[in-house]
């Protein structure tokens, strides 16, 4: 069965009603938050019941603040606040809503939180998957070009001689965060996917530095 029909045999009208909130970001869309549900399912392995890793996954990012945004932190609260709304519908007991809002606001990379729980766990794993790989770099240079950064700079790409900053430079972020992202991720699964995702990275790095006749810093 597609992810789709399991969470429409599991939660019936979710989908079309968090298609209704979800605006024309790419990194951040109905389809990102079904590849997360995939992946939260895969990595709760049987210990989280199915409508609960669905109902986290295709809520966490139903509410979507530009990443430059000064409430940029309080995004994943404002997800579990929807959450919390929204999940009565389908008899979820307030416990199961308390859950998945917990695994919702705890999923944040801003948020600095170690999950607790098992759907937690796989939950920040799944959504961390998704800024690694080619997805992940499709998400950075998308991410980038909304908030008017430019792929690289143009005379020091690997910032050998200046700090990095990924507000300018699309690349810079692959080295403020991307790369380090493997060694945040809870489940052995998750750490696993990180680090083949991760050697895609690399192997984008080195061609980009032999196209555009710039080696790899040491350092980098």
């Amino acid at each position: 069965m597609s992810i789709e029909g399991l969470c429409e045999r599991e939660l019936p009208g979710l989908l079309a009603q968090a298609a209704e909130r979800f605006d024309d970001d790419p990194g951040h869309d109905l389809q990102h938050a079904l590849r997360v549900a995939r992946w939260t399912l895969r990595l709760s392995d049987g210990q989280v019941p199915p409508r609960l890793a669905l109902a986290a996954a295709v809520l966490h990012d139903i509410v979507n603040l530009p990443k430059d945004s000064p409430d940029r932190a309080q995004a994943s609260e404002r997800s579990a606040a929807v959450a919390r709304e929204w999940l009565p519908r389908w008899g979820l007991s307030g416990a199961e809503i308390e859950l998945v809002a917990e695994a919702i606001r705890d999923h944040s990379f801003s948020r600095g939180a170690t999950p607790r729980t098992p759907l937690g766990r796989a939950l920040q794993d799944a959504d961390r998957l998704e800024a690694l790989g080619a997805l992940g770099l499709m998400r950075c240079l998308s991410a980038g070009a909304r908030m008017g950064a430019r792929f690289f700079h143009p005379s020091d790409p690997w910032a050998s001689g200046r700090p990095l900053d990924d507000r300018q430079y699309s690349v810079d972020h692959l080295f403020t965060k991307l790369l380090g992202l493997a060694q945040t991720l809870c489940t052995e699964g998750g750490r696993l996917e990180a680090r083949r995702r991760i050697a895609f990275l690399r192997s984008f790095l080195a061609a980009l530095a032999s196209e555009i006749e710039a080696p790899l810093t040491d350092e980098r």
